[in-house]
């Protein structure tokens, strides 16, 4: 097998649904690059465990990791948790950690596949007001990402963008849906910065009632997946230098 092999972590949840899309995720990944070994590893409520792919992995005599975290933004899962579950890793592997998925500009464009997929089309632009609709952090830094973000996505030719959170920051979805009314957009949509259903994606569809668009999560989208690679590849760079390839 060339190259090292990417571990896909995921935070996990109660809810099934989120670990089958983020198997139809890797699934996706997978077929883009058949050469490549993918594995998944779950922090929390679903298995196999990040730790339990690591044990398997060096039991194997795998030595390359790229540990990639499905995470949109640099909150506390990718500073703290994750890393620590590295530094658990058995000691024969050589483990590089990839940056997490956001932002980017493939985000945006597997953003604006769901409103299309959704009903919009791009004629519908200037006259629709966006809710960039995030799950939400205490982390300052995410917070001001998911902000410029929404700056940004605006000046692409929309009515306006807000950026909205199910959890731990304000406003609410439901909130942003009105601010965006109140502007006179001619139609509101919500776009769920959101990678796999769960509890909070279903608080973002909840706040999301008045509005005359609700898009689905982004899950397996190809450019979700061709992101996922990207970053594997931006992780591998600095040993493929060292080695002079």
């Amino acid at each position: 097998m060339r190259g090292p092999v990417l571990l896909v972590i995921a935070h996990g949840s109660r809810d099934p649904r989120h670990a089958a899309t983020v198997h139809g995720l890797v699934e996706r990944v997978r077929s883009l690059r058949p050469g490549l070994r993918v594995e998944t590893g779950f922090l929390d409520f679903n298995v196999p465990s990040v730790h339990g792919v690591l044990e398997s992995l060096a039991a194997e005599g795998v030595r390359d990791v790229v540990a990639l975290p499905l995470l949109l933004t640099r909150a506390f899962h990718a500073k703290a948790d994750i890393p620590a579950v590295l530094r658990d890793a058995p000691a024969r592997l050589r483990i590089r950690q990839a940056d997490v998925l956001g932002p980017s500009p493939l985000l945006l464009a597997a953003l604006e596949r769901r409103l299309f997929e959704a009903g919009l089309t791009p004629a519908d632009k200037s006259s629709t007001g966006v809710v960039l609709a995030s799950a939400g952090s205490s982390d300052p830094e995410a917070i001001a990402v998911i902000a410029r973000i929404a700056r940004e996505w605006w000046h692409t030719g929309w009515c306006a963008v807000r950026p909205a959170f199910a959890s731990a920051s304000l406003p609410r979805t439901e909130d942003a849906v009105r601010e965006l009314r109140r502007l006179g957009c001619e139609r509101v949509a919500v776009a769920p910065y959101v990678l796999a259903p769960g509890f909070l994606p279903d608080r973002i569809a909840s706040g999301a009632a008045g509005a005359d668009v609700l898009a689905e999560v982004l899950g397996a989208a190809p450019e979700v997946a061709r992101l996922l690679l990207e970053r594997y590849d931006g992780a591998r760079r600095p040993a493929l230098a060292a080695l002079g390839a």
